[in-house]
């Protein structure tokens, strides 16, 4: 094992060694962690709160993983005031040193990657693959982050000397920190997505309050666990569980903190950021806030290629990823053919319980996403729908919010079309040529991503016209999704994103300092 780097390519052929010890772990987990009692994580310490929320396996419902501490607004002003505290000292620790540190934080990942993605697993309903990705990937995002504060430098340049021909002036561009840093994470990613934001903020000198979903509440507390072991100061990370409409809103309108990041719906994002714009001067924000995702398959394409690929990404993870492919247009000359190949691939998927190793996918997360895939179901039975594909469900369906994959066609003005779904549902749509699929896919409020089948000269005209931000060409292992820390920057357009900059990217970094221009006479 010491050999093998998971990734998402890897994934797809893991050695069987990664399945013995994924196997241990949950076993471990089952009989030694799943039933206690958690706190919030502050100013380094776990600590205990009155009231609490029982939280279930969503593939099992009567197996009980935990009761989890719920903050209120006044644990808020604490985390924030520890942030506050710990700031100074933690933003003139040289950057070597918060370099090392968020790399011993790294080796801890991936020294608990397999009990920790059983615990994720457990708690978001995803299959062991998917889970030990999610938590690999933050062990790759501190390393990508420490790497890249340390190529640059630190962000501190020296700049060309004014030209005077009686002085001495010398110029320097220094990057920042802001100060306390508020990080809001989603369910469905509750590990990679505190871990990755939460890295680029240590890394470059802020402190971070961490407000985890009330869905998903242990992930948080084990990224704390992670960074408290590998020897983060008291306060320089505080993690805390609430329900976005008291302790959400009470984070993101703080005047302790200096920036914000946010993963979730674009209603709630973009209300998070014109509140940051509204203040007596603005806040960085940094919302992704997901997505409509569309794949054009145009006449010429590889019809076995394209199927394999909406498949994978309409309905891994039970279709509840922000990057999951929810719209297909496909000539109408191919779109017979492809149907059919969509019905085959479909009906073989193995949907079970997550963590066993010949479960392809799962249930959804939540009652609310299961109730949601259903109300969507019910709306193809209008004029023109139809649902031309419906996969299987285990026997014990009942036991968990499991939510058959479904493949429908519709009129393309169907409201189903423009709603952001987050469950096991995608749309087929008949057009007449490329150039009206395109129409369509940029038509979509949100810009996050998007795929294309065709032939190689049509490949240019799609990069050229897509409107958005993560493409991907003739990709079996993926329409829409699959981008990994390193090799695809992660970001969205238009209404996916705040900032047109990319998780992961050369350019995200920086958003986490703002530049000082210093020029000295002398020295």
């Amino acid at each position: 094992m010491s050999d093998f780097k998971l990734t998402y390519s890897t994934m797809f052929a893991p050695p069987p060694e990664l399945h013995q010890r994924f196997d241990a772990a949950l076993a471990a987990v089952r009989q030694h962690r799943l039933g206690q009692t958690h706190g919030l994580f502050l100013d380094g310490a776990f600590v205990p709160r009155a009231a609490t929320i029982e939280r279930h396996n969503p593939a099992r419902l009567s197996e009980l993983l935990g009761r989890f501490a719920l903050a209120s607004v006044d644990d808020v002003d604490q985390a924030v005031a520890a942030a506050r505290r710990a700031w100074p000292a933690w933003r003139a620790t040289p950057w070597p040193e918060r370099v090392a540190l968020l790399r011993r934080a790294a080796r801890l990942v991936d020294e608990r990657l397999y009990e920790m993605a059983a615990i994720v697993s457990l708690e978001v309903g995803k299959t062991r693959m998917e889970a030990l990705g999610e938590v690999a990937e933050v062990s790759a995002f501190f390393d990508i982050y420490a790497q890249q504060m340390q190529d640059h430098a630190g962000f501190d340049h020296a700049l060309p000397n004014d030209p005077l021909p009686h002085l001495v002036s010398r110029n320097r561009s220094v990057m920042k920190p802001y100060g306390v840093w508020a990080v809001i994470a989603p369910f469905n990613y509750p590990f990679a997505l505190a871990g990755g934001p939460t890295a680029a903020a240590l890394i470059t000198g802020n402190t971070v309050v961490l407000k985890g979903s009330v869905e998903t509440p242990w992930s948080g507390l084990l990224l704390a666990q992670c960074l408290k072991d590998a020897g983060l100061p008291d306060g320089v990370f505080n993690a805390l569980v609430g329900d976005g409409g008291t302790v959400g809103e009470a984070l993101m309108r703080h005047d302790g903190i200096g920036g914000i990041t946010f993963t979730g719906s674009y209603e709630v994002g973009m209300r998070i950021y014109r509140a940051q714009a509204q203040r007596a001067w603005p806040r960085p924000c940094i919302a992704e806030m997901g997505g409509k995702n569309a794949a054009i398959v145009t006449a010429r394409a590889d019809l076995d290629v394209a199927a394999q690929g909406i498949v994978r990404s309409a309905f891994g993870m039970s279709g509840q990823k922000c990057s999951a492919l929810s719209r297909v247009y496909v000539d109408r000359t191919v779109a017979d053919a492809l149907i059919e190949r969509l019905q085959t691939a479909v009906q073989a998927l193995a949907v079970g319980e997550p963590q066993l190793q010949t479960s392809w996918t799962g249930p959804v997360a939540t009652a609310a996403a299961a109730a949601r895939h259903a109300a969507c179901v019910r709306e193809l039975s209008g004029p023109g729908a139809r649902i031309v594909a419906r996969g299987p469900l285990p026997a014990d369906a009942t036991q968990g919010h499991y939510c058959a994959p479904v493949v429908a066609e519709a009129p393309l003005d169907h409201p189903l079309w423009r709603r952001e779904m987050f469950a096991p549902l995608v749309m087929i749509g008949r057009v007449d040529h490329a150039e009206q699929a395109m129409a369509e896919a940029n038509a979509s409020p949100f810009g996050l991503t998007a795929g294309f089948f065709g032939a190689e000269d049509e490949v240019a005209w799609f990069l050229d016209h897509i409107e958005a931000g993560v493409t991907y060409v003739n990709r079996p292992l993926g329409a829409t999704t699959g981008a990994w820390p390193g090799y695809q920057p992660f970001g969205g357009w238009k209404g996916s994103g705040s900032t047109g900059k990319a998780l992961a990217s050369f350019h995200y970094l920086p958003q986490y300092m703002r530049e000082q221009s210093q020029t000295r006479i002398g020295g």
